[in-house]
């Protein structure tokens, strides 16, 4: 009996022991199995922190380049403003370049004239080349789109005249009868008003 009692033991004890083992082994395998499931969870984070640095990367890079492509266009605009500007101020200063140097040759005309006056007998002829300079300044003025505002036996237009009397007169009522100062448009903008009297 007692060969069947240390038997019994011995196999309690291995039994327990086996046990035992097993046990340790789970807990081994649970462990090792944890240690996977970590492993793989930082492979994961790892990739993921990789994937977020490269996309923050790549908004960085564009935002750079937006950044640069805005503010060549910002310098860009300023040198448009600036160039534009400076065109404006020299076309200010030289713009009425043209006008005068047309106007140079009335101007002579009219310095032959006053010399003529006191050497001329024949006041008939001084009359006519007063009268050519004039008509001279006249087609000039309409090369540049300047004319004559209508005035004589029209009806008071407040858009072109300026009456400055009025006369009693029943035959043309509400009409010019008398310019005394011309007026003058420049295409379709008006220059100087006609100062004009009103029949009434």
């Amino acid at each position: 009996m007692s060969k069947k009692k240390d038997r019994n033991q011995k196999e309690e004890v291995s039994s327990k022991k086996e046990e035992k083992d097993l046990q340790e082994n789970e807990v081994v395998n649970q462990n090792e199995n944890e240690v996977v499931e970590e492993k793989e969870e930082t492979q994961q984070e790892s990739t993921e922190t990789i994937e977020e640095n490269n996309e923050y990367d790549e908004l960085l890079k564009k935002y750079n380049e937006l950044n640069d492509k805005h503010l060549r266009i910002i310098a860009e605009y300023d040198n448009y403003r600036k160039r534009t500007l400076k065109e404006k101020m020299d076309i200010i200063k030289s713009g009425g370049e043209d006008v005068l140097k047309n106007i140079l040759p009335v101007i002579d005309n009219f310095e032959r004239a006053l010399k003529s006056l006191d050497e001329a007998s024949d006041f008939d002829a001084l009359t006519e080349g007063v009268k050519l300079i004039y008509n001279n300044f006249r087609d000039f003025l309409k090369q540049r789109g300047v004319t004559e505002i209508e005035a004589i036996n029209m009806p008071l237009d407040t858009d072109f005249h300026e009456a400055i009397a009025q006369v009693p007169n029943e035959e043309q009522k509400g009409k010019i009868i008398d310019v005394v100062e011309k007026g003058y448009k420049l295409n379709d903008k008006v220059l100087r008003f006609a100062k004009v009297v009103v029949a009434q």
